[in-house]
């Protein structure tokens, strides 16, 4: 599916240019005139990026950005033909992800929004690697939450960090040595029997939930999350 982008640009000429040659790059793009035109229409399509002129009709770029960053993270592109170092500032502090000046080469501008983009779909899969999803098992890093068969359980820090690791790399086995070095730190000089008495407690918490997962040791070497 091609990626949508929103124009919100009160010059026609301009409009038309950018369209042609956005929709020529593959992008799907809609139009609007004027500031308040262009947050109905982004409400309306949800798209994925938004390239908004600054001085509009209505409700200008700064305003419309920030009603948009405050309902979503929808990646901003802030249009302008001012240059100076007040109006960036700005548009950054409406949450623009990004601030090109008129006039600017197409060229330019693919680019920043080729870099948006992925600077975006990046921050989406670092978000989405926060949470992970098992059987009858939630572990949320974001939210400090451990869900099992739909029923939140305490856990302490070490403990959640220590699945969270582990269930990050299903099947893979990880030494004692590893898991202090990656969830306690270089600096920890405590003893590797912490893991295993941090492994023991989650295992109470978790035996018998799943058979789909569990918590394996491999003698000899240490521990992983086995998923089946």
């Amino acid at each position: 599916m091609a990626v949508s982008v929103l124009i919100v640009e009160d010059d026609k000429n301009i409009q038309e240019l950018l369209q042609l040659y956005l929709e020529k790059e593959g992008y799907a793009v809609t139009l609007a005139a004027d500031g308040q035109q262009g947050l109905a229409k982004f409400r309306a399509i949800k798209p994925d990026l938004v390239l908004l002129d600054v001085m509009m009709p209505v409700m200008d770029g700064w305003e419309v950005c920030t009603a948009i960053r405050a309902e979503s993270r929808t990646p901003v592109i802030m249009l302008t033909a001012k240059s100076e170092l007040e109006d960036k500032i700005t548009g950054l502090k409406s949450g623009a992800d990004d601030y090109i000046t008129k006039p600017f080469e197409m060229r330019e501008l693919i680019a920043r929004i080729e870099a948006v983009l992925r600077r975006t779909e990046s921050a989406a899969a670092d978000q989405k690697l926060r949470r992970l999803v098992f059987d009858k098992l939630v572990i949320d890093m974001d939210a400090f939450e451990l869900l099992i068969d739909g029923k939140k359980v305490e856990a302490p820090p070490k403990e959640m960090e220590l699945l969270f690791y582990l269930a990050s790399s299903p099947n893979r086995v990880y030494t004692r040595n590893q898991l202090l070095d990656e969830v306690w730190g270089f600096d920890y000089f405590g003893d590797s029997r912490t893991v295993d008495v941090h492994v023991k407690r989650l295992r109470e918490k978790l035996e018998g939930v799943s058979e789909k997962w569990c918590l394996r040791t491999v003698w000899g070497v240490g521990y992983k999350f086995e998923a089946l």
